[in-house]
């Protein structure tokens, strides 16, 4: 039993080949056993709780239930009916009597809670040795710290307890764990994953994260429990398509070479720059980002508003049993004490300066490559300088909520002195898919093993669509190309690439004069009297479809558009009257060809 893999798709396996419920709850059990470690987990629920649990499911249906017998383990701040929350503090302590929404929707697809899992106390910190608690051990290396404060989470799943764990991320909880434990932290969108029956740390930024083996099972995740809830007024209603293939051309940002910081972790420094030529040679554009402005943004977080708020959240509980805390997150919380409210203003006004300023860098790249972690900490350094260590953690982590941003950690190699090495990938709100997507061709050319576990990776697939979707096909030939000036407007409208393609050799591709930003045409011929053109297919909701088209302006227009696969989609067309002055550069074959060619450009280009 022990050599049974807990990754979602090869644990479904092992199910459809007719072993049981009964033999996953025993392994569990078994590997906590065998982990003897008792810094992972608060309160484990009895082998006859998991069993009847098990029982209520009935027959094997990963249809109905897309997370059909998989075991997880819950962050002690988030709410399982009928096991103590504490918040990794006895005298906190309450039972609650229903579960948050998050781990009923999980339950609702047939996930099995093992138990709940050691943090740093209140959610305070990114350590993880913050608790009256045994220290987890962390699961590749034991001098390190497991990181927290979703320390026992990470390292249940790690390990091959459990398939995934719910953690929380308020300042990098659901990341940072992650990249220390060589396993994948998916810190989705604020409000996508519901907070209601969560303890909250800073209620305006906390959102439930999911650690997971690989990319595929924490977005799965992520998808069965994303949806809008009611008991949440800060749950908002995210996107959670299935994972399709990305944009061939991605241009991700990374901090330029002056601001990066490694605190002298010369290890850590070669291994992001592995990590980014890795990215590069799957197809993305590097853009080096001044990051003056988001390390400023991260210094806010434990300034004025956001400690109040931490002291807000346990304010009744703190007054009476202050002396019940852990020493460094008394200090940490009770700091509030001393500000005003005029204090929770000037940091708020503080934070929209620079949301105004980073708005439009955010905007300028498809999305952020950023190392996960600065450098790795020994539990001694730690406990020898508690504040300073836990700060340096969290350098590419604590702007991420208050820019309103949504991320992946995923384990991108070993550094050389054989430590795991992670990469987080950061967008703006809501393109928690196009993260997960390239995070998943990271992960898998990493060719690491899952974890602590030494399972092999599970073979990579190519992303495809689900046909059985609503959303319209759309070809695009020149600047609404992936990686060109004027994609953006697609993906603001949620548009998400369906595939490159080439049309049918009966159309011609013109360079059109007097354009502000330049643009091609495609036009129809007789059947053998044109070329084939490189194209994209982009997929939209009707509605996006509908204002898409309607901003359309002239010449161009929309056609339908035959492509050599033997499809047909409506696209970008050009009217003939709008090839005054053009230029015929159907030789080149695609318009992203010709743009390749500055000087030929420059030359064939007519002007205004």
């Amino acid at each position: 039993m022990s050599d049974i893999r807990f990754d979602i798709g090869s644990l479904h396996a092992t199910y459809a080949s007719g072993m049981s419920v009964t033999a996953v709850i025993e392994t569990v059990l078994q590997r906590i056993a065998e982990a003897d470690d008792p810094g992972i987990f608060i309160h484990l629920a009895s082998k006859a709780e998991m069993l009847a649990e098990a029982e209520a499911l009935g027959r094997f249906d990963p249809v109905a239930k897309p997370l059909w017998g998989v075991p997880f383990a819950v962050k002690d701040n988030i709410d399982v009916a009928g096991m103590p929350t504490t918040v990794a503090c006895a005298e906190y302590a309450y039972l609650p009597a229903k579960d948050a929404t998050v781990v009923a929707r999980l339950r609702a697809a047939g996930a099995l809670v093992v138990g709940k899992t050691n943090l740093d106390q209140f959610a305070t910190g990114l350590v993880g040795v913050r608790t009256p608690w045994p220290i987890p051990k962390n699961a590749i290396d034991p001098k390190l710290v497991p990181g927290g404060s979703s320390s026992g989470s990470a390292v249940a799943t790690a390990r091959g307890i459990v398939s995934f764990a719910l953690g929380t991320d308020t300042a990098g909880s659901g990341r940072i764990p992650a990249g220390l434990n060589n396993i994948v932290g998916l810190k989705p969108t604020v409000g996508a994953l519901s907070a209601a029956g969560v303890v909250p740390a800073c209620r305006t930024l906390d959102c439930v994260s999911v650690f997971a083996l690989t990319v595929d099972d924490a977005y799965s995740v992520f998808r069965a429990a994303a949806a809008k809830d009611d008991a949440d007024p800060y749950s908002r209603s995210v996107a959670a398509p299935s994972l399709g293939p990305r944009p061939p051309v991605l241009s991700v940002g990374v901090p330029a070479k002056t601001d990066r910081e490694f605190f002298g972790d010369a290890a850590m420094q070669a291994g992001f720059e592995t990590a980014l030529r890795t990215l590069e040679q799957v197809g993305c554009r590097l853009v080096e980002i001044p990051f003056g402005d988001f390390y400023a943004t991260a210094n806010l977080l434990y300034e004025g508003a956001w400690v109040a708020e931490r002291y807000a959240a346990i304010a009744d509980f703190m007054d009476v049993n202050e002396a019940a805390m852990h020493p460094v997150t008394r200090t940490i919380i009770g700091g509030a004490r001393k500000l005003s409210a005029a204090d929770a203003f000037k940091g708020l006004y503080a934070l929209q300066a620079y949301k105004a300023r980073l708005a439009p860098v955010i905007a300028s790249v498809d999305l952020f490559c950023v190392p996960t972690a600065p450098t790795h900490y020994t539990i001694g350094a730690v406990l020898a300088d508690p504040i300073v260590t836990n700060s340096r953690l969290g350098t590419y982590t604590n702007f991420v909520n208050l820019l309103d941003m949504c991320g992946i950690a995923v384990p991108t190699g070993k550094r050389d002195d054989d430590l795991p090495m992670s990469v987080t990938l950061l967008a703006a709100a809501g393109k928690d898919a196009l993260t997960a997507t390239l995070a998943s061709e990271l992960h898998a050319a990493s060719g690491l093993g899952l974890g602590a576990t030494g399972w092999a990776m599970p073979a990579f697939a190519a992303k495809s669509f689900d046909p059985a979707d609503d959303l319209i096909e759309l070809v695009v030939v020149g600047a609404h190309l992936s990686g060109m000036p004027l994609n953006g407007q697609l993906c603001a409208l949620g548009a998400r690439l369906s595939r490159a393609a080439r049309t049918v050799a009966s159309y011609q591709l013109y360079a059109l004069a007097g354009q502000s930003v330049p643009k091609p045409g495609l036009v129809r011929v007789a059947d053998g009297n044109g070329k084939s053109i490189d194209v994209e297919v982009w997929r939209l909701s009707p509605d996006a479809f509908g204002r898409f088209v309607a901003a359309i302006p002239p010449p161009l227009g929309i056609g339908t558009i035959e492509l050599d696969d033997g499809t047909s989609a409506k696209g970008f067309l050009v009217e003939t009257a709008g090839l005054s002055r053009a230029i015929d550069i159907s030789a080149y074959g695609g318009w992203r060809s010709f743009v390749a060619r500055p000087a030929e450009r420059a030359e064939s280009v007519p002007a205004d």
